[in-house]
């Protein structure tokens, strides 16, 4: 009960929070409409020229999941009904474009990966503009440093979910400093540039903060200019583009003493030495890197990701305690039989991955497309964990409708085939089946089946 009343009084003052930005901006006292496109929002201009946009999105969703149970030579079958995302986007700017700013909710308790969530408070963050091509962001915001895939919106996927790849290494969100900036080359090509220093903890994390910070950064080149219409951060090429457009993309980040999994909360995991009245923390420092390329023309997309992860420890690890244990507020010596460097690799997302997908949307606004997502684990890494991640290799086909040429209305489907990896690490060291779903013994394939209606104002 306590902890639903504090998410209640979290919400509660999230809301107050958009009410506050929404009716008492002084600068925008006397608006009028000054136009509107379905799928693109309102768009408010004052007087003295302050502009306002309100935009949204809702997406019902279902998923039927069918679990071939080898190891109990069964058939398991499961479905689920929600509203996958409902997004509320206030963002604005001054009459010069020199400051600009974003706040985005959402309201249906599910996180940009799929699984539950608490917070509400997705971005909000203030924007100054130096000039064009040089802008510096403060505040909570997306990540470049991530795969690309994260930076292209919600209500663009090309598939009706985020590729495993995202779901896996990426962090999502997080609160600092984020740096853009466009360098012009002589044949009209750019190289676009990013730098962030960031907490390191994730969205909506004002815990304390133990560990140090997190420094990330992003190399794109665009040889052949920008994309028409943002077409860089969506997915399909629904205009068409008439000349081929391409960016190809190195990511980095380096998370200095990380206390979770990924990156993505804080104080998750914490790890000590102990000696006599002396209590020290050794958390480990988590790189990331990668590579990826976004093409499209004349309706056609593709879009290649890589991903690597790998971690620096301590040597002197005597002691730990984490959220997910029987006590969690507990520090134990017991590290389950491993060395305390191997047991801190095994909670960690350590190894690599890649994403493949292709897609084709024709005149009539039908859309084809294929994905392929491929794990390779560490020895140690939690994707070796039975529970959730002994699956490498995810092939996807997903149908969608478009009713006009842009994301105010879409219809998605996808099917995807899960290949569980037979004789896995996890399995080999540990003797268990996975049991992913509800402690079912799953030792087989899994077939997922998606529906999701995307509807923009």
């Amino acid at each position: 009960m306590i902890v639903f009343k504090n998410i209640l009084m979290k919400r509660l003052s999230y809301l107050l929070l958009f009410f506050c930005f929404l009716f008492l901006n002084k600068e925008m006292k006397s608006q009028e409409i000054y136009s509107y496109s379905f799928g693109e929002g309102v768009n408010f201009v004052s007087e003295n020229n302050y502009e306002f946009v309100l935009s949204g999105f809702v997406q019902p969703f279902v998923e039927y999941r069918i679990i071939n149970n080898d190891s109990l030579d069964q058939i398991y079958q499961d479905s689920r009904y929600r509203m996958r995302r409902i997004r509320l986007r206030m963002s604005g700017s001054s009459p010069q474009k020199k400051v600009d700013y974003r706040i985005q909710f959402d309201f249906s308790g599910i996180s940009e990966d799929g699984s539950a969530s608490s917070s509400l408070l997705y971005d909000a963050f203030i924007t100054y503009n130096f000039n064009k091509r040089t802008k510096l962001s403060f505040g909570q915001r997306s990540q470049r440093s991530d795969n690309r895939e994260l930076t292209m919106n919600s209500n663009s996927l090309q598939l009706v979910e985020r590729s495993r790849l995202t779901s896996v290494f990426a962090s999502i969100r997080d609160f600092g400093l984020f740096l853009q900036r466009d360098i012009r080359l002589s044949n009209g090509s750019y190289f676009r540039n990013y730098l962030e220093i960031t907490s390191g903890d994730g969205m909506n994390n004002f815990t304390k903060d133990i560990g140090g910070l997190k420094y990330g950064g992003r190399i794109d080149y665009l040889p052949f200019g920008f994309f028409t219409n943002k077409g860089q951060f969506r997915q399909v090429d629904i205009v068409r583009e008439n000349s081929l457009k391409l960016v190809l993309g190195v990511n980095y980040s380096f998370n200095q003493s990380m206390s979770s999994r990924r990156g993505r909360v804080g104080n998750d995991f914490l790890y000590y030495n102990i000696n006599l009245a002396d209590t020290n923390y050794r958390l480990p420092d988590f790189l990331k890197y990668g590579a990826d390329l976004l093409l499209k023309y004349r309706g056609f997309s593709l879009l290649a990701e890589y991903i690597k992860t790998n971690v620096y420890l301590d040597n002197d690890i005597t002691h730990r305690n984490d959220r997910y244990g029987d006590k969690p507020k507990d520090i134990t010596d017991n590290f389950r039989n491993l060395d305390p460097k191997d047991y801190l690799r095994s909670q960690l997302m350590l190894g690599s991955g890649f994403n493949l997908q292709a897609g084709y949307i024709f005149k009539n606004l039908i859309s084809a497309d294929l994905r392929f997502t491929h794990l390779e684990s560490d020895e140690f890494s939690f994707l070796n964990n039975g529970t959730f991640y002994n699956r490498p290799n995810y092939y996807t086909f997903g149908l969608s409708k478009y009713f006009a040429r842009n994301y105010g209305f879409k219809i998605q489907a996808s099917i995807t085939y899960v290949e569980v990896l037979e004789g896995s690490i996890y399995s080999q060291q540990t003797g268990i089946p996975s049991e992913p779903y509800r402690n079912i013994e799953l030792m087989g394939n899994e077939i997922i089946i998606r529906l999701i209606t995307s509807i923009n104002f």
